[in-house]
């Protein structure tokens, strides 16, 4: 998951509460019968439970809920297929066109803080309906922007509102999935924040090549109305808790019997707990422990190298090959191919083989550690894809070189984040939610200021060395997994907020 989630991925994905499972218990007020309270709950084979639901309509909603997040991210990075046409247009200077990129991913640091909260409280089909509602309408506005303010503005506005897919559609995954094939559903959905970031300059720059550059906004515009409409008709709720009020609230208007009641109705929280649970939980967290320190770090390069191409490939291909802006975009389409590649393997090898572990365990679970060996594998390819990309990038060796390191750069991005997402979540099992709500926003920050000084390094440096330079930081960054291979059983008995630690089998 990434990526992004598990795209990037959000705050409400995994809940603390494990609300959707409740068990019944009577509450017994010292009077008769009467007083006796009967918590609802799913009964085994409960169809208004979404575990429960079809195979088929369960895979729909996946592959719907990663549409969203695909859309978010497309409209995310199709402004650097354009950024010529900003700059001729608002006069703008090279960091201000730039800004519209990353104005937008700045956003996603704001979004997961509000919508994963909210949709714990309120369920998954308002945080869908609404916010994207608005973020479409931003892009109407982002189309008729007059002025620089006006277009920086509502890009930033935009990416808020778009940052509710982000966190909302995994909370939806882990809702209609039960453990065992939650793996595989996360992997699928897990490509879409990489593929949409590729597929925007492609679009855009195509678009910007033969028309005017509004002419983006208004297909974004499109493809935004054509989702809600989707999610309006077509996604229903999904978050147990609530399904669990509404069948509460039918058992009392069915039988006239006022003491049926849902856990949710009876969960009362003070202004003061849920702001300490939406702003300072996740930085609490955070900062507190060395693991999810170096996690988020290494996350957060990889994300934000990702934005960085955005910068790096017009100077390679754009500059360097003279190739036009829609040529130039094209280069970007082997990423999500390897990362198409890479859950592939991961729903055809590693699947099945932490199957095969946690039913040899059994009934203990699997070590989070196990999860780090395809992060030991895809981590040198990482580092080594940008050395590729680097010495390959001079004008007088074919652009198939460079263009190729991009299968490399998507395969391993993915499995990077899959890996380490996974480890997260088993490690801070009970707190995973407020564990990944403050990764997911210092790796924005990083997807949003990587672009900013991008120019100015490759500038600076020169193709070959920026790049290089890239890949000595990642190569720095290699030894994490390895390093919670072997002490991430002991450091997890030095944590206050692992889940367990459980050392790993011999």
């Amino acid at each position: 998951m990434s990526s992004n989630d598990r795209s990037s991925i959000s705050s409400s994905t995994f809940k603390e509460d494990n609300s959707n499972t409740y068990h019944p218990k009577e509450l017994d007020h010292g009077k008769a019968d009467e007083a006796t309270e009967l918590l609802v709950t799913f009964e085994d084979g409960d169809p208004t439970n979404p575990q429960n639901w079809s195979r088929a309509r369960r895979w729909y909603l996946t592959m719907a809920s990663a549409l969203l997040v695909l859309n978010a991210t497309f409209a995310s990075s199709s402004p650097s297929g354009i950024f010529a046409k900003f700059s001729e247009e608002f006069h703008m200077k090279e960091i201000e066109s730039v800004l519209t990129l990353s104005l937008f991913v700045t956003g996603y640091c704001v979004g997961p803080l509000v919508w994963g909260p909210l949709s714990e409280q309120y369920g998954r089909r308002p945080v869908n309906v609404y916010p994207f509602f608005i973020y479409a309408c931003f892009q109407i506005a982002a189309a008729l922007a007059k002025t620089t303010v006006q277009i920086l503005l509502f890009r930033f506005i935009g990416g808020v509102f778009a940052a509710a897919p982000l966190t909302n559609s995994g909370a939806v995954i882990s809702d209609i999935w039960d453990a065992e094939t939650r793996g595989k559903a996360l992997a699928v959905f897990t490509l879409a924040p990489f593929a949409g970031p590729a597929i925007g300059p492609t679009v855009a720059g195509f678009v910007g090549d033969n028309t005017s550059w509004r002419w983006v906004f208004w297909i974004l515009t499109i493809f935004a109305f054509l989702c809600w409409i989707l999610i309006v008709f077509t996604m229903p709720e999904t978050y147990g808790p609530i399904l669990l009020v509404r069948k509460a609230e039918r058992l009392r208007k069915e039988t006239g019997d006022s003491r049926y009641y849902a856990a949710m109705e009876r969960r009362k929280l003070s202004i003061g707990k849920r702001l300490e649970d939406i702003l300072a939980k996740p930085f609490l967290i955070l900062f507190r422990e060395p693991m999810m320190i170096a996690i988020t770090a290494y996350m957060s390069f990889v994300y934000g190298c990702l934005y960085l191409l955005f910068q790096a490939y017009p100077i390679v291909f754009t500059e360097g090959h003279h190739f036009s802006n829609g040529i130039s975009g094209l280069m970007f389409l082997p990423i999500p191919i390897g990362g198409a590649l890479s859950v592939f393997l991961y729903v055809m090898v590693y699947n099945p083989r932490y199957t095969r572990e946690a039913k040899r365990l059994a009934p203990e679970p699997v070590p989070p550690e196990f999860r780090l060996e395809i992060v030991m594998i895809s981590g040198p390819i990482f580092a080594v894809t940008f050395f590729w990309f680097a010495w390959s990038s001079p004008p007088h060796i074919s652009y198939w070189a460079p263009l190729m390191s991009g299968l490399t750069m998507g395969f391993s991005i993915s499995l990077i984040f899959l890996g380490l997402f996974n480890y997260i979540i088993d490690v801070y099992l009970y707190v995973a939610a407020s564990a990944l709500a403050g990764s997911t926003v210092v790796r924005s920050l990083c997807g949003a200021g990587f672009p900013l000084f991008a120019g100015s390094m490759y500038d600076s440096l020169g193709p070959q060395w920026a790049s290089s330079l890239l890949g000595f930081v990642a190569l720095a960054m290699v030894p994490i997994p390895f390093i919670f291979q072997k002490y991430g059983p002991w450091l997890r008995t030095k944590s206050r907020y692992a889940a367990s630690a459980r050392v790993l089998p011999k």
